[in-house]
């Protein structure tokens, strides 16, 4: 393996200054460990992050730069991701197993970088290897500038709420049994709120998180989404909520009763403690329009408690939630959020294309017959009909070393044939993809429209679609086929929302756009961990520009090794 002169130079120039930001930037320690928990009548060891489950909430202010130190004291294989982070010209601090770094291994440690630029709002940090990021996952705050505020009057209280899912069994064995058998039926037993399954399932009321709450102050709930499988339909009974922001981005205020989320996403209301003084119930239950029989169908509740003297209800009132398969909500919510787009929050959507992309999401199947006599593997998944394949070492260090064989750069712009990809019966021989490791090379400042087209091969679903390295707008969206001659001209290019993960409605499309300004090698994946590990997912491979301000920095010294 050979390597330049230049990039010596430049990785000995990055080793001095990493070493002397690291020690001017504020530092934490993750010390990534197994440790009990009771949950459901049952104690179990799970893998967490400092020995808390949900683990360590983060705060930093826009614009800061942190150290995280990640020591692997677990049996497995370990990276840490930060979501919604862009990591300007960083891409080896960004996390994902085999795409930017080799893993943790058990007994090493890592030390990441993290560099915030024009985030502000919520975000989140979580695990990116295997499904360990089912317990291992905690909240990521982003203050405005020292000396600004919010554009919304400043709420009395903030509080992160996060959703998430609770297996009995041991989480590395449910992801095992996927990868080796690729079937569906991998439900958890119960959602959770800030780690805790909540009155309606057993063993689990005394623990029941609790929100106290003063009538006549403001609360910002900080909801991220961290389930593992499905969207999540989140209430609070008798109150309205007012949506302020999403994905580290302001949005302009609407009220809804409800919110719809997708695992990955991060949602800010405010709240109102404006009821009379009593017990209401914070509740969330699946969003998931695909295949019958493949969600959990409990619900999670936490309590709004209102301080006073009283005598509640009993139980708790409870909130109205949208039926499990309530598609026409969840497009709803999702067509509601607009940018704030103001004087000081302004936005810059790309006008002029010069690189379209139309990517087809589908849920596959590796051979003719539906179960796949003498196959491992049931179900596969792919973008544009390929079934993406990890290999089996980082691409972002094959990419900067030149190492070749690793990856393949004819990733397609387009699927191969165009049919209608929503229909109700479609031909067994389309459902059988290609499988490899392929990418995209973006040159530098391209502006980028991809369309993201949700398929009914095999079988439909929703996509929670996560690019990393990026925010992008959201600039249209619907359900059926996308149409070229008529659906641009229903564009937002005005107030569109600035995002990181969007949800793909079932046999739907929607259209992003985005600057490739960002040099370096970034993942976009499916956020329903069974489809990302089925293979719908790629790599973009966004070139270096001119300056050296538009150039990806040098690897760490302690890259962990392959």
């Amino acid at each position: 393996m050979k390597i330049s002169t230049s990039k010596l130079l430049g990785f000995l120039v990055f080793f001095f200054f990493f070493f002397y930001q690291s020690q001017a930037s504020p530092h934490y320690k993750f010390v990534v460990k197994e440790v009990p928990y009771t949950r459901l009548c049952s104690t179990k060891k799970i893998l967490t992050v400092n020995g808390q489950f949900p683990g360590p909430t983060l705060y930093v202010n826009k614009g800061d730069t942190i150290v995280v130190d990640v020591y692997n004291r677990g049996n497995y294989n370990i990276t840490i991701h930060w979501h919604g982070v862009k990591q300007p010209r960083n891409p080896w601090s960004d996390g994902p197993e085999y795409i930017t770094q080799c893993p943790i291994q058990p007994g090493a440690k890592f030390r990441q970088k993290i560099i915030f630029t024009t985030e502000e709002g919520t975000l989140w940090w979580h695990a990116h290897s295997e499904w360990s990021r089912a317990t291992v996952h905690g909240a990521l705050i982003v203050y405005p500038k020292m000396g600004t505020s919010y554009p919304f009057p400043k709420p009395n209280v903030e509080i992160p709420i996060i959703l998430g899912e609770w297996w009995i069994e041991d989480i590395r064995q449910v992801y095992l049994d996927l990868e080796r058998y690729g079937g569906i039926e991998i439900t958890s037993e119960a959602y959770v709120i800030n780690g805790q399954p909540g009155d309606l399932y057993p063993c689990s009321k005394p623990e029941t998180f609790r929100l106290n709450v003063k009538r006549g102050l403001t609360y910002l709930l900080r909801i991220i989404n961290s389930a593992m499988v499905d969207s999540l339909f989140f209430a609070i009974a008798n109150h309205t909520v007012t949506v302020v922001g999403s994905g580290a981005s302001y949005l302009k205020p609407f009220n809804r009763t409800f919110i719809c989320i997708s695992p990955g996403q991060t949602i800010d209301v405010l709240l109102e403690a404006n009821q009379s003084p009593n017990h209401y119930y914070m509740a969330a239950s699946a969003y998931s329009a695909g295949l019958a029989g493949t969600y959990d169908n409990t619900t999670t509740t936490s309590i709004v408690e209102y301080n006073g003297n009283y005598t509640p209800s009993s139980p708790p009132v409870f909130p109205y939630l949208p039926g499990h398969n309530d598609t026409e909500a969840s497009i709803n919510f999702t067509a509601s959020l607009r940018s704030l787009a103001d004087k000081e929050h302004p936005i810059d959507v790309p006008m002029e294309i010069n690189t379209h992309l139309f990517y087809t999401l589908s849920i596959n199947s590796p051979c003719e017959v539906y179960y796949c006599p003498g196959n491992e593997s049931i179900f596969l998944a792919s973008v544009n009909n390929i079934s993406f394949h990890n290999p089996s070492i980082d691409i972002l260090q094959a990419y900067y070393c030149c190492i070749q064989g690793v990856y393949g750069t004819n990733f397609p712009d387009f699927p191969q044939l165009f049919f209608d990809f929503t229909a109700d019966y479609l031909p067994m021989d389309w459902e059988i993809p290609q499988q490899g490791t392929k990418v995209r090379v973006l040159d530098y400042n391209s502006t980028v429209e991809l369309v993201f087209q949700g398929t009914n091969l095999l079988f439909g679903s929703d996509h929670p679609m996560h690019l990393h390295g990026y925010s992008f707008y959201v600039v249209g969206l619907g359900l059926g086929n996308f149409d070229k001659d008529n659906d641009p001209s229903r564009y937002n290019l005005v107030d569109p929302p600035l995002q990181n993960t969007i949800h793909v409605p079932k046999n739907g499309w929607m259209a992003i756009r985005f600057k490739a300004n960002n040099p370096g090698v970034w993942y976009i994946h499916c956020h329903i961990d069974r489809h990302m590990v089925w293979g719908m997912g790629t790599v973009f491979i966004v070139k270096d520009g001119e300056s050296p301000e538009a150039k990806m920095l040098p690897p760490p010294p302690d890259m962990p090794p392959c």
